[in-house]
């Protein structure tokens, strides 16, 4: 992994960006998309300027899904689809396509931060959804297994793998979900930095501008035969996996330069040991951050249970006598900007700072974030 110390050809210094998305990308794919922008592989054109119907994009759509497949492990009875509308998109097609694949005609949902909550209630729209664990103010941890309500042979039972917002990121699918349930899960935030069995799920979904590429992408990675059980024929056509899948993703224009940059993150992220690099990757980087709230005898706070602490997004405060002190982490943001480190401002949903950490991000610039917590804390302790 290369470290974002570059100059962009004036005098400014490329910041480091630890933003929840859209994230940095790894500065090596930068500079390739850079090289081939005015002219890609010939054609006298940018990606975006080409034909989705052409055969120069043909080949990198195709290689875009041969990619992801060779990473994750992805057998054939999986479609790979490359859609627009985002993460949000799919808190209205999942209920929509697969809500009465059951006889129960309903849908089990663990909300356990701001997207999953987000996306019950946009599924609550078309039809049953329970929620199997009782709705909270503040989301710090998940409640024990033993204690949640599940559906007697749900159409499907949703979750969100990693919470951005609130920082709560589940290492493995929950235990409790019966083999036989269809599981979808939103990997948004953690999708490609560590390992996982992608045929323990029906459904996983995660949008690009995190970890591998630009906003306006969404890749969907769905069961073929849950899609061919689908009997609904109101569901708008855009939002139909079905038409998608029957249409290698391109009934309509797709979002060609986005899946140009996928291509080339997938690609990058292939070369950097695929899944096992990424997830000692982020190991590492989250550890750094960790430790050095946890020494912080008490400055910097992050609330999260630990078991679910996520290693990707990681929110916390800055204390004063144990109160949290909103002067000192407007002076933190401030001052960290003047370092060239920027985003690190909390969602308004929660305050204080986040923190992200995706694959674009190298330990290297995340040690240069803890070097710079440490003197702040000495400096304002």
């Amino acid at each position: 992994m290369t470290s974002n110390g570059h100059t962009n050809g004036h005098t400014s210094v490329r910041k480091i960006n630890f933003g929840a998305g859209p994230a940095q990308l790894p500065l090596e794919v930068l500079e390739n998309i850079h090289t081939e922008f005015l002219d890609y592989n010939g054609t006298g054109a940018n990606v975006m300027e080409l034909s989705h119907r052409s055969t120069t994009f043909d080949k990198i759509i195709l290689d875009t899904e041969r990619y992801i497949r060779e990473i994750l492990t992805i057998p054939d009875s999986y479609a790979v689809l490359f859609l627009q509308g985002g993460a949000t998109a799919q808190f209205s097609a999942i209920p929509m396509n697969f809500l009465n694949l059951k006889p129960s005609a309903t849908a089990d949902y663990l909300v356990t931060g701001y997207w999953s909550e987000k996306a019950a209630k946009e599924a609550e729209k078309f039809g049953n959804i329970n929620l199997v664990v009782p709705k909270t103010s503040k989301y710090q941890s998940v409640p024990a297994e033993d204690t949640w309500k599940l559906t007697k042979d749900p159409s499907y039972f949703y979750y969100c793998a990693n919470e951005t917002i609130h920082g709560i990121e589940f290492e493995d699918i929950p235990s409790i979900i019966p083999k036989d349930v269809p599981i979808v899960c939103d990997m948004s935030s953690n999708f490609l930095t560590r390992p996982f069995d992608i045929t323990k799920f029906a459904i996983v979904f995660a949008s690009a501008q995190k970890n591998f590429g630009a906003s306006g992408l969404v890749l969907v990675i769905i069961r073929k035969d849950l899609v061919e059980q689908n009997t609904n024929k109101s569901i708008p056509i855009i939002l139909d996996y079905k038409i998608h899948m029957a249409n290698g993703s391109m009934y309509n224009t797709p979002p060609t330069f986005p899946i140009y940059v996928a291509n080339k993150m997938f690609d990058w992220t292939k070369q950097q040991g695929g899944l096992k690099g990424m997830n000692q990757h982020s190991e590492k980087k989250s550890s750094l951050v960790y430790e050095t709230i946890d020494e912080s005898n008490g400055f910097y706070v992050n609330s999260i249970e630990k078991k679910y602490r996520s290693r990707v997004n990681i929110p916390f405060r800055i204390l004063t006598n144990g109160v949290e002190n909103e002067k000192l982490e407007s002076l933190f943001l401030s001052e960290a900007i003047k370092a060239n480190m920027i985003e690190l401002k909390g969602h308004r949903a929660v305050g204080g700072i986040r923190v992200s950490l995706y694959n674009g991000m190298t330990p290297e610039e995340t040690k240069k974030l803890t070097n710079f917590m440490r003197t702040f804390q000495t400096n304002h302790s």
